[in-house]
């Protein structure tokens, strides 16, 4: 059976775009420490509870509702899980060392993320909305085209 969570194509989404979920603590935390060590706000952000981020989930097949990944499309490719965080972290001026990440196995990255994805909200709380940026992250939030 296929990697569900492999880097596939994916038509329609923007380059750079990122999908988190809105609600959950860490989750709005890594999108404000992406956001401030980007100066060239390379990446966009959706919250899988935008429109945007919903129909970019059903795209990838991650759960609106109990989104089981996070996402980034790169050059029309989308990477989920920890290969998305990888593909981000290491675009971001000073961690090129995070490409390095790669070579730990994909199995063991992914069970790691997992856990903490799965317990993120008992972990690291959540929210009853959305992250709303400031005037500073708002050039770092993706927009429908």
């Amino acid at each position: 059976m296929a990697d569900r969570w492999a880097p596939k194509p994916v038509q329609g989404i923007p380059d750079g775009t990122v999908l988190y979920d809105g609600v959950c603590v860490i989750c709005s935390a890594a999108f404000r420490f992406v956001a401030t060590r980007d100066p060239e706000a390379r990446f966009r952000f959706t919250a899988v509870q935008d429109r945007l981020g919903t129909r970019m989930a059903g795209l990838l097949g991650i759960d609106p509702v109990m989104p089981e990944s996070n996402a980034v499309v790169i050059d029309g490719i989308a990477y989920m899980k920890s290969d998305a965080a990888i593909q981000v972290l290491s675009r971001l001026p000073r961690y090129g060392w995070a490409r390095h990440l790669r070579h730990v196995p994909k199995a063991l990255r992914d069970w790691v993320y997992d856990r903490i994805a799965r317990n993120r909200y008992r972990l690291f709380g959540k929210t009853e909305t959305c992250l709303v940026p400031g005037p500073e992250l708002r050039r770092h939030v993706a927009r429908e085209e």
